[in-house]
């Protein structure tokens, strides 16, 4: 969505994650024991392909060679989770600085100042153009509810 705010123009973005690869989202309610101000966690699941193997014992990616416990230190685990949940805070400090040493490769970066402002739980923008006209993006993290 779109709206004028503050004689700026902010664009409100819903960007859906998806899990890599062999990977999968899988939503866990809290009980009631656990803080209101969050109601669900995102787990993120390394998924087995064994049984999908057509040669030799060779195990999939989640298993160690040597004893087939399953490894919880895939990339996607290290950077963007707390243990093995989605954590939006690692997220958003992972998409601002994308978004900002991506900026200087578009051919806009000379006429527009990009500014990453501050944001735990989004990322969120401030591009000012020429004649001082300023566009604020905010992207809101989701995940699908029944994705793959």
């Amino acid at each position: 969505s779109w709206s004028v705010f503050e004689d700026k123009i902010l664009y409100q973005l819903l960007v859906f994650l998806q899990p890599p690869p062999r990977h999968s989202f899988r939503l866990e309610l809290y009980s009631a024991m656990h803080l209101a101000e969050r109601c669900s966690n995102i787990r993120v699941v390394q998924e087995c392909t064994c049984s999908r193997m057509m040669m030799g014992d060779m195990p999939c990616f989640p298993h160690r060679p040597d004893n087939n416990q399953m490894v919880q230190s895939s990339p996607l685990l290290c950077t963007l989770c707390t243990g093995s949940y989605l954590d939006v805070e690692e997220i958003a400090c992972w998409v601002q600085n994308l978004v900002q040493s991506a900026w200087e490769h578009l051919p806009q970066w000379h006429d527009w100042q990009l500014t990453v402002l501050p944001s735990a739980r989004s990322c969120r923008v401030l591009l000012t153009g020429p004649s001082e006209v300023q566009l604020c993006a905010v992207l809101v993290f989701a995940v699908q509810q029944g994705s793959p």
